[in-house]
């Protein structure tokens, strides 16, 4: 049986609590691409997964992602620290701080993170001494941080991956990690088992709450899934644009029990009224494609359709938008979070140059119809099946 645990929303978004549970259903993948369901048991008991089923309102803020008893509850609209790394203007550490610190006090509380994205960890880690001095411990409680560790494909000795998770810990000045997700490059060396069994064993001595992926396609995911490793979630690329996570990996996750955390889902902005009817083939005629995620999401549009039919798409969100009084990119947004196995959207934060706290509200009191759903997916249709041209989740960082 289902249960939906909630809390009336009251004045402060951090008092939130969303918790969903199920129960165990295991998917099998044959060749990477057949899925048949079956109920068995995981080869160990730590390896069983629970169906998340979504049946949560539009104002949900909350949700837990799980497997056996390894649980953690994020803020469905997370804060993605990549923008940290450089290329997005000069950060100030004071001034990002404080637009952290405005973020949590505004319900944001999840953080995304990674070991190289400059100085996203070290960023969290004064945040997380400010919450504790200056915020109530309620909300301290509500604060999470997720980080991924992104290793060079090679020998995983134990002592090696303790080691880098010591420094992520030290970092972000936490006694464990809310979450680690784990990065692989090479899927020809099998190797990320050895580092996803030596990062169980640390989970195992408390030095992280929940195991993760990001960028791991269908097949490996069912590998690893049946090696019983405790995996809670994957993080990929979703958006209108790039629905490949509906196609294989939403099956597999709503069998498993898996969640997926998504990125990319307003296309680093260009999914917004900025870059309507923009003609970006003539330089300075438009809006300038001058960021890594601008130019990163340029490069899926053209892969996807092109700029023309991505002009339509903008124009029917632009037409969604207005009847509901929100943005594109809000529209953009909740239409992800909707979709099977999501738990959670990532917005890329530009700490102390930009904010977009309004909007990200929004969200929650956003809820699509049946018209809106059906008139962004006459467009969508349109455009190429990303899977096919690009291949599984992840499948764009390893293609030679």
């Amino acid at each position: 049986m289902t249960t939906i645990h909630a809390v009336i929303p009251g004045p402060c978004p951090w008092r939130l609590s969303f918790g969903i549970v199920g129960t165990p259903l295991v998917g099998i993948v044959k060749d990477g691409k057949k899925l048949q369901a079956q109920r068995r048991r995981w080869n160990t008991k730590a390896s069983r997964c629970q169906l998340n089923v979504e049946i949560a309102p539009a104002t949900e803020w909350r949700t837990v992602v799980e497997h056996g008893d390894d649980k953690l509850d994020i803020c469905r609209v997370l804060n993605g620290m990549w923008q940290t790394s450089g290329g997005w203007g000069k950060i100030d550490r004071n001034n990002a701080v404080e637009s952290m610190l405005r973020y949590a006090d505004n319900g944001f509380t999840t953080f995304d993170m990674a070991d190289h994205y400059g100085p996203a960890e070290d960023l969290y880690g004064i945040f997380i001494n400010r919450v504790r001095r200056e915020r109530p411990p309620e909300m301290v409680e509500t604060v999470r941080g997720l980080t991924k560790w992104v290793p060079p494909p090679g020998k995983m000795t134990g002592a090696y991956v303790r080691d880098n998770i010591e420094i992520s810990r030290k970092r972000m000045n936490v006694k464990s990690l809310d979450m680690l997700q784990f990065h692989w490059w090479e899927y020809s060396n099998p190797a990320y088992l050895d580092a996803l069994k030596f990062l169980t064993d640390l989970k195992e001595e408390g030095k992280i709450k929940t195991l993760a992926l990001t960028n791991f396609d269908t097949k490996r995911l069912q590998i690893i899934l049946e090696n019983g490793i405790p995996i809670v979630s994957n993080q990929v690329q979703h958006s209108v644009v790039d629905m490949r996570p509906q196609k294989q990996m939403a099956e597999l996750c709503q069998l498993s029990g898996v969640k997926l955390i998504t990125y990319g889902t307003v296309m680093g902005g260009l999914l917004s009224e900025k870059f309507i009817d923009a003609n970006i083939s003539i330089p300075f005629a438009g809006p300038p494609l001058n960021t890594p995620s601008l130019q990163k999401y340029k490069r899926m549009v053209d892969a996807w359709g092109g700029w023309s039919l991505f002009q339509e798409l903008l124009r029917t969100l632009k037409n969604v938008a207005l009847k509901h009084g929100v943005s594109i990119s809000t529209v953009a947004v909740r239409y992800i979070l909707d979709q099977p196995s999501v738990a959670g959207s990532m917005i890329g934060v530009r700490l102390g140059l930009s904010e977009h706290i309004d909007d990200s509200k929004a969200i929650f009191s956003l809820a699509l119809d049946d018209e809106d759903r059906q008139s962004i997916m006459e467009v969508t249709k349109k455009g190429k099946d990303l899977l096919n041209v690009i291949g599984d989740c992840g499948d764009e960082y390893r293609r030679v």
